[in-house]
């Protein structure tokens, strides 16, 4: 049987997109870890900030979900510990009772500033190798 060369380039890329994603999110884990969070719940409120840039400005979740790496499900759980922690607000849409809006609070956007430097640094120390190898 013929090996395909072109296939299998195509899975040696992809092993590879997949092996440095999961290494510079363990380190994003690692550098996040003493402020209390992981890399996903740093992507959820970078969105936000993004998304809501000034304070009380609400975004629907169901935006957030296809810009994350989760789960509708698994996207709510960690909406609902970051409310939980007092870094985020939910709230119910008037407009359509199965919509929820959420906000970043004053004390996530101060969480969030304070720890993008530390995001920041590991995505150019980490996608910085990843393009040298």
């Amino acid at each position: 049987m013929a090996v395909n060369t072109a296939g299998t380039r195509l899975e040696e890329r992809w092993r590879d997109i997949l092996s440095v994603h999961a290494r510079t999110m363990c380190e994003i884990d690692r550098a996040l870890h003493p402020h209390g969070l992981g890399a996903s719940d740093f992507e959820v409120l970078d969105l936000l900030a993004a998304d809501t840039r000034e304070d009380g400005e609400q975004c629907r979740v169901q935006n957030l979900v296809g810009r994350v790496h989760l789960s509708q499900s698994a996207l709510s759980r960690l909406i609902g510990r970051l409310e939980k922690d007092g870094l985020v607000a939910r709230s119910v849409c008037a407009e359509d009772r199965r919509g929820v809006w959420v906000t970043l609070t004053p004390k996530g956007r101060a969480l969030h500033a304070r720890v993008l430097p530390l995001q920041r640094e590991v995505l150019a120390r980490m996608l910085g190798s990843a393009e040298n190898q």
